[in-house]
């Protein structure tokens, strides 16, 4: 069985309701006997980060941070998992510091440093966006104020 992980754009691909709902079932079948696994756990939590649903993938992100804090042996999947939630849920600043810890663990994984590039051109495109914003601000701004002084100056004459 092979334990090599996707590259950071394949992750972005969302799993379908079906795909969730198996996970899901299973999750709540361990939960009612009183004992979830990690690696059920685990599943449910990497499919509710892969849904494209905002509220499923907050819950995915609060499983794996369980996961992070009570099992240490799944912390470098967590890690990846938890940047690439907070990615996905536009917290870049979070997606940022957990994906620099898996970094730091591991240098050379080329899927942290693939989401790496993602969260930077994330990051650089909400920059163009709110800078384009706050200049279409001041531009409006600025149009309303040379109106309302000219309606002063007419009514002075």
């Amino acid at each position: 069985m092979s334990t090599e992980v996707p590259y950071a754009a394949d992750a972005e691909l969302s799993l379908s309701y079906d795909e969730i709902e198996v996970l899901r079932r299973q999750f709540q079948k361990e939960e009612e006997e009183g004992h979830v696994t990690t690696q059920t756990k685990f599943n449910y939590a990497w499919g509710l980060v892969k849904s494209p649903q905002r509220e499923q993938q907050v819950l995915g992100v609060r499983l794996l941070q369980e996961i992070y804090k009570s099992e240490p042996k799944r912390r470098r999947e967590c890690l990846y998992y938890l940047a690439l939630g907070h990615y996905k849920m536009g917290n870049y600043e979070d997606a940022k510091k957990f994906n620099a810890l898996l970094i730091e663990k591991e240098p050379t994984n080329m899927q942290a440093q693939s989401l790496e590039t993602l969260i930077d051109s994330s990051v650089a495109r909400e920059g163009y966006i709110g800078m384009a914003i706050a200049g279409g601000a001041a531009a409006l701004g600025t149009l309303l104020l040379a109106g309302l002084i000219r309606k002063a100056v007419r009514k002075q004459q």
